[in-house]
């Protein structure tokens, strides 16, 4: 049998390791939440990034082929009487 303080130190352990456990736990889950929010945010920041640069890519492409137009366009220009 053990004596009252024993009694007490071992229910205090007990008590306060089915605590961390728990508490261990809600912060498991509080993270899976957490993480399982983020995600479809980040999913559209993805696409918005790929949206993004196909813009800048075409804006590229766009201006080259203008100043390739341009610059044929001034050849011939010089060329005919």
């Amino acid at each position: 049998c053990l004596e009252p303080k024993q009694r007490i130190s071992e229910m205090w352990k007990s008590s306060k390791s089915r605590n961390e456990k728990q508490f261990t736990a809600t912060q498991k889950k509080d993270k899976q939440i957490l993480k399982e929010r983020e995600k479809p945010r980040r999913e559209k920041a993805e696409h918005v990034a790929k949206l993004r640069a196909l813009r800048l890519a075409k804006e590229v492409a766009d201006k080259e082929a203008t100043e390739k137009a341009e610059a044929k366009n001034g050849v011939a220009e010089s060329e005919a009487p």
